[in-house]
């Protein structure tokens, strides 16, 4: 989940009872015991996601934020932005491959143009790349370190980079969709941040009716949208503003799992806007882009991991207590 404009912030604290979250990853290593990483935000008050860490292959300070790479037995090897995982080898897939091939598998024509915001590791740039379809892939990172160190850590995430139909940008996201003319992109996919400190923004309704003015008819987004566990308030709030910017298309929520975000859990929310072909989020309207299928491109290689047809499908079905909350908006 790495992020282009905005960055997870929190203050630094390494005392026994951390009342604020650490900013680097220093700082969380100082918070725990033994060669142990733990993961603690004000997010996610009262517990932490703990890995055993072995060499620190990178370490360094961009412009934006820390950064931070090192090898866990557990996971692989860690991709850590101010203090707070973004990646790791072992499980990126489930994050990646459903955040990119919900949206795009929901169309009901094959996407030609996809534009991607943040996603610096790759991975997302990565599983738009599988679709033969695909002629362009705009990709708006404002961390030229993020891409350089995937590249060197995570290359089975950052192979999508030379692709030659990708284009990738070091700028802000922001910015760019902002400046993006109307009716562009038949999908726009945000891997962001949490909304804490400038990733409020991407959280907006500025950004998401830029966004709406960006996208085709009948066009996608897809924004990461946090945890039902953790984050109800925050997700119900995201609703009402696509339910809002988005009037007369479509909004859902669905989500994966993944052992190493908060919960183990973390969600997307869909927006369709009005015009063009009516579809079911629920229902995807083409094969995957697996390797061998026929919407695949003859480069991938590589099998999915997590996503299929069946697993798109059950995403959007929410468990009770999140149906009482949002079902009623979606419905």
């Amino acid at each position: 989940m790495a992020s282009s404009d905005s960055n997870k912030r929190a203050k630094n604290d390494t005392s026994e009872d951390v009342k604020e979250s650490p900013s680097t990853a220093s700082a969380c290593e100082g918070a725990v015991k033994d060669g142990w990483f733990s993961e603690l935000s004000t997010m996610w008050p009262g517990h932490a996601m703990s890995i055993k860490m072995g060499d620190v292959l990178f370490r360094g300070r961009s412009d934006f934020q820390d950064v931070m790479v090192f090898e866990s037995e557990a996971f692989g090897n860690v991709l850590v932005l101010d203090g707070v995982i973004q990646c790791t080898a072992r499980d990126e897939f489930s994050y990646q491959e459903m955040i990119t091939h919900l949206p795009l598998c929901s169309l009901p024509q094959a996407p030609k143009r996809v534009l991607v915001v943040g996603g610096g590791d790759g991975g997302v740039l990565r599983e738009v790349m599988r679709y033969s379809s695909v002629e362009t892939a705009d990709m708006a990172e404002i961390d030229k370190m993020v891409p350089e160190v995937s590249k060197q850590c995570f290359p089975q995430m950052a192979a999508g980079f030379s692709d030659p139909r990708a284009n990738v940008k070091i700028c802000d996201g922001l910015k760019f969709v902002e400046d993006a003319e109307e009716g562009t992109y038949d999908a726009i996919i945000v891997d962001s941040s949490d909304p804490v400190g400038p990733a409020e923004v991407l959280f907006e309704k500025p950004f998401f009716e830029n966004m709406h003015r960006a996208l085709k008819p009948g066009g996608i987004c897809c924004t990461q949208a946090e945890s039902l566990w953790l984050h109800m308030p925050i997700i119900q709030s995201l609703a009402e503003m696509c339910q809002s910017v988005f009037a007369g298309g479509k909004t859902a929520y669905a989500f994966t799992t993944i052992p190493t975000y908060p919960s183990g859990q973390i969600g997307f929310m869909l927006c369709k806007k009005a015009g063009g072909q009516d579809f079911d989020f629920g229902v995807p309207a083409r094969e995957p882009p697996t390797r061998g299928s026929s919407t695949a491109a003859p480069s991938v290689k590589t099998p999915l991991k997590y996503y299929n047809s069946k697993v798109h499908s059950a995403a959007f079905v929410l468990p009770q207590f999140a149906e009482e909350v949002l079902g009623p908006l979606f419905n």
